[in-house]
């Protein structure tokens, strides 16, 4: 699966928005997310497949943590985007925050 297959769904969105707060358990991830285990299992395996996260046994437990490589490579891909999305939010923004525009 690619990145931006992966974090098109919004379960995987928030997995990863959990990932980058701190790592977990897949049973922490269940009881946070509101899916089933197996549900959890489905999309982490889908983050790992697109690089996204990565998992490391301690004992018997799996932990995941965010793999901040494949969030590089598509920060550099998003990188050209940004310098109009900027010159865009300055115009918007003082008419989000109430000021009158020159």
């Amino acid at each position: 699966m690619d990145v931006f297959a992966a974090i098109a769904e919004p379960h995987r969105r928030q997995i990863m928005g959990l990932l980058h707060q701190a790592e977990m358990p897949a049973g922490e991830l269940v009881a946070a997310v509101g899916l089933s285990q197996p549900g959890v299992s489905k999309h982490l395996k889908c983050l790992r497949e697109a690089g996204l996260v990565r998992v490391r046994g301690v004992g018997q437990r799996r932990l995941y943590r965010i793999d901040p490589r494949k969030l590089a490579e598509l920060d550099d891909w998003l990188a050209p985007y940004r310098p109009s999305w900027n010159d865009r939010v300055g115009v918007l923004e003082p008419r989000l925050v109430g000021e009158p525009s020159g």
